[in-house]
């Protein structure tokens, strides 16, 4: 039994060091060949997703002793009408001839062209190229590989890995894979925006909130604020949320990138907002102004007696937390400025109470924590 227990401390501690190892290894490997992966997909349609996937499996990320007798990171075997270089290496059965390469970019070449230029594999072809899972398993129909868990584990590869914003990239769909939470220097506790004293109305400049990097809340509701550019996808898979709901969350229509930099909520958003109302600012929406409060849309919606549709005028307030008598005055023909803020200051106009400053304009963000869902 003691001896048995040491075993496995001894398997543990080894499973501890091995794994950031491996995956450091795999993410050496892709930021080796993500480049020719991009490309060969344009050239030939071969998804960079899947091609990253198979080039790791296959290769063991660039470490397998055939990978480094012969530059070949795809496991093809020299056939019958191979007339290249070969070695010989131990698969299926002992001494099998494999193609040899002379340098990885050729391999990659000829792995695209093999699967084009074959018959068993024209039926992957007709798939969407974001239709990963398809094509695992029509690569492991059509006789790629022996391995009955073959498709399963270039999934999981391309699921831990995000490897399908490389797939995206190559549509042109998103620009790189960089980091994709915004930076700032300010502590994630609260950030303000002051307002000024200054006349009754004021159109200030352009202000841009710097929000937290990581995980934050706002209206004790966790959030993260995204870049223009980065996949859906990769968001849902790094933050462990099916990609339905994260839509769902947001009240969002599904699409594949995010099209400008915005809040997005990893829980549902509340019923009721943090604040009592909202003032309605230039260039703001119906979905903006719910996202900055994280509020639901349906509510916010009930609440000021508005449809989708609508847009309230500049200056106007919208409550959040219960139903009011009275629709808010709706935008007419008055200009808009993205990004301006109106301010009315109560203090120095003589009328109204300091409560009416907008109170809207002082987020209260905090740190991540594990709160139930309303």
């Amino acid at each position: 039994m003691q001896n048995r227990l040491l075993i496995l401390l001894l398997f543990s501690i080894i499973s501890a060091i091995a794994f950031p190892q491996e995956q450091a290894a795999v993410r050496q490997y892709i930021n080796t060949y993500k480049e020719i992966a991009i490309s060969e997909m344009k050239r030939t349609g071969v998804p960079a997703a899947i091609k990253l996937a198979q080039g790791i499996l296959e290769t063991e990320a660039g470490r397998s002793n055939l990978v480094l007798r012969s530059n070949n990171h795809f496991g093809i075997k020299c056939r019958s009408n191979w007339a290249g270089d070969h070695v010989f290496h131990d698969d299926d059965t002992r001494g099998e001839c494999f193609r040899k390469y002379n340098n990885s970019e050729d391999s990659y070449r000829d792995h695209s062209d093999f699967l084009k230029n074959s018959p068993r594999y024209a039926a992957l072809f007709q798939l969407d190229p974001m239709d990963f899972e398809g094509w695992a398993r029509g690569l492991k129909k059509a006789g790629y590989a022996t391995n009955p868990k073959y498709p399963q584990i270039l999934i999981k590869l391309m699921n831990d890995y995000n490897l399908q914003d490389y797939t995206l990239m190559a549509l042109g769909k998103i620009k790189d894979e960089g980091a994709w939470l915004a930076k700032n220097n300010q502590p994630a506790d609260e950030i303000n925006i002051v307002t000024v004293p200054n006349q009754d109305k004021e159109i200030f400049a352009p202000v841009e909130i710097q929000y937290p990097a990581g995980e934050f809340r706002i209206n004790n509701t966790r959030v993260i604020f995204v870049k223009k550019g980065i996949s859906f996808f990769s968001i849902a898979r790094q933050n462990e949320i099916p990609l339905a709901r994260l839509f769902e969350f947001n009240d969002m229509k599904q699409t594949e990138v995010v099209e400008k930099d915005m809040l997005l909520y990893l829980q549902r958003k509340r019923k009721t907002g943090a604040n009592e109302y909202h003032i309605v600012l230039h260039g703001e929406t119906l979905f903006s102004i719910s996202q900055v409060e994280a509020i639901r849309i349906e509510s916010l919606l009930e609440y000021n007696l508005l449809r989708a549709d609508m847009q309230p005028a500049v200056g106007e307030k919208l409550f959040l937390h219960k139903k009011v008598s009275s629709q808010p005055r709706l935008a007419g023909n008055e200009p808009f400025i993205p990004g301006s803020i109106v301010v009315t200051d109560a203090e120095s106009s003589g009328s109204g109470s300091k409560s009416d400053i907008v109170f809207n304009t002082i987020l209260k963000i905090y740190k991540k924590g594990n709160n139930a869902i309303d």
